[in-house]
């Protein structure tokens, strides 16, 4: 059940961070408005088309969150039954384990985004992937999770905070897809799911 909630949750979160784009209106691929033409004796240059490589990117970007952020709710599930039956020390392994998906995110993410061409794009990417990684260090973060109702008063903030701005670049790039483990009436949320 835990697993579910946290499978809509994060497939809420995206959506709901995918609808808040960039804040440009050049579509979809956040790319910077042509600049404003002046008469002169030269033709002006087209702005660069970074469509093809933003759905790249951006698809590479939803495996990382599907993936990575699946291995993550699992760890982080393991530390709060350990947490509950009171496993000191096994809750300390899952945590940190936790906190390595985190940094494993946040490093995937920067690398992916990295090889952007859309210097915004590898901007959001960058911020993003920061954030993952503040968060893994934060041991306050985990320590107000205690109980799955902890969990689900502070992680759909945290996850909008993670995926903000980079799920506003990728909105409209690469498409969600439901996943299969997920009972049918919960099948419409996006990925990345949680099973």
């Amino acid at each position: 059940m835990r697993r579910a909630l946290l499978a809509v949750t994060i497939g809420g979160v995206l959506l709901t961070g995918a609808a808040c784009d960039s804040g440009d209106d050049t579509g979809s691929t956040g790319a910077a408005p042509a600049p404003a033409t002046t008469p002169s004796s030269e033709p002006a240059s087209p702005a660069p088309d970074y469509t093809a490589n933003t759905r790249l990117v951006c698809g590479n970007v939803q495996k990382i969150f599907t993936n990575d952020l699946r291995a993550f709710a699992t760890d982080l599930g393991k530390m709060i039954a350990n947490k509950e039956a009171k496993e000191t020390a096994a809750a300390a392994t899952a945590q940190k384990a936790a906190a390595q998906q985190l940094k494993n995110v946040g490093a995937k993410l920067k690398k992916t985004t990295g090889s952007a061409e859309d210097p915004q794009l590898r901007t959001a990417g960058a911020t993003s992937a920061a954030k993952f990684v503040k968060s893994a260090n934060d041991k306050a973060f985990f320590n107000k999770i205690k109980t799955s109702k902890d969990l689900d008063k502070i992680i759909e903030a945290q996850l909008n905070e993670w995926f903000t701005p980079v799920a506003g670049y990728c909105a409209n790039s690469a498409t969600p897809t439901p996943d299969a483990s997920l009972p049918s009436s919960e099948s419409s949320a996006p990925s990345p799911a949680v099973s």
